[in-house]
């Protein structure tokens, strides 16, 4: 059985994959007279030339765990970020861009419940996990016309299995 154990999500690891989307690292701007600090661009939503970046909500029901991760999928046209509104750790389970990964070349992160992620363009990502309780994210994603979501289904068998 295949087993994916999350790692600590840092910028560095999952740089291959997207951006962490967190403060730390990142020094403020003041804004409105000192009323405010800013953080901007902690990463660049991709798109293609017909697309637009578009800001959503998503509310994630609590996952039970072990959760076998059956399906993948990708965004060819633009890229996708998820920045919880909670202080809740997350899963993310990520493959490399191009063809569908096999399960071993899958990675998995836990967030610390601060951090958001971006998902480059093309980059292979497992359903959102939420495993410790339900969440808010705030998503900004591309919006436009074209199919930007491909999926990828493993078998029972390949499949591997959440854990923490």
């Amino acid at each position: 059985m295949l087993s994916l154990q999350p790692q600590p999500l840092t910028a560095h690891d999952f740089a291959p994959f997207g951006d962490v989307i967190e403060t730390d690292g990142h020094p403020p701007q003041d804004m409105n007279y000192g009323m405010a600090l800013r953080w901007p661009a902690l990463a660049r939503i991709e798109t293609d030339a017909e697309g637009n970046a578009c800001i959503g909500l998503v509310h994630a029901r609590k996952y039970p765990l072990p959760w076998q991760l059956r399906i993948v999928e990708r965004h060819p046209l633009g890229s996708q970020a998820f920045v919880p509104l909670d202080d809740t750790p997350f899963i993310v389970v990520v493959g490399s861009a191009g063809d569908a990964p096999q399960p071993q070349q899958l990675q998995a992160f836990v967030s610390n419940g601060r951090q958001g992620i971006h998902y480059r363009r093309g980059v292979w990502h497992g359903l959102l996990l939420t495993p410790f309780d339900e969440m808010d994210f705030l998503v900004v994603d591309r919006c436009g016309p074209g199919d930007n979501c491909e999926e990828h289904r493993y078998s029972e068998a390949e499949a591997p299995w959440i854990q923490v």
